[in-house]
């Protein structure tokens, strides 16, 4: 049908541990998905909320279709998702855990061309943490670099 979107927040791996992972469904106007398809949204500085046992996505960014008429959508208004009402219990359950959050890892769109968004229950990473993967990472790049020469 179309190419699939993927929109990635960097961020979540390095800032949070990742818990747990779901799939959900987004609630967007038709100009939205129009922006989400040509790439134009941002989930790098967004979180999620519950209001009224309802889960939102808050400060994430889709930008105005170009083509859309002059009262499109506004760029960062809340998008309520869509999960399973067990997968929301679970979630308001484990949230009232001191520490823990909902972040949106990837936005994407599916082969049906409807848009997506993973989300993770994380806990905030220490600086030593981060300093930790960070180490990692150089030393995994160092070993990929080794074999290369060796091939």
């Amino acid at each position: 049908m179309q190419k699939t979107v993927n929109i990635l927040n960097k961020r979540a791996k390095f800032d949070y541990e990742i818990l747990e992972k779901y799939t959900a469904g987004i609630v967007l106007a038709g100009s939205e998905i129009k922006s989400i398809r040509l790439g134009k949204a941002s989930i790098a500085e967004s979180f999620c909320e519950f209001h009224n046992h309802e889960l939102f996505v808050i400060n994430s960014t889709i930008e105005e279709y170009a083509y859309s008429r002059s009262f499109g959508h506004s760029a960062k208004s809340e998008r309520k998702l869509l999960l399973n009402k067990k997968e929301l219990r679970s979630l308001e359950k484990s949230i009232q855990n001191k520490g823990l959050t909902i972040i949106p890892l990837r936005l994407f769109t599916n082969e049906k061309g409807i848009a997506k968004l993973d989300i993770g229950l994380c806990r905030g990473k220490k600086n030593y943490d981060k300093r930790e993967s960070m180490k990692e990472r150089d030393t995994k790049r160092d070993l990929d670099r080794i074999k290369k020469e060796f091939k």
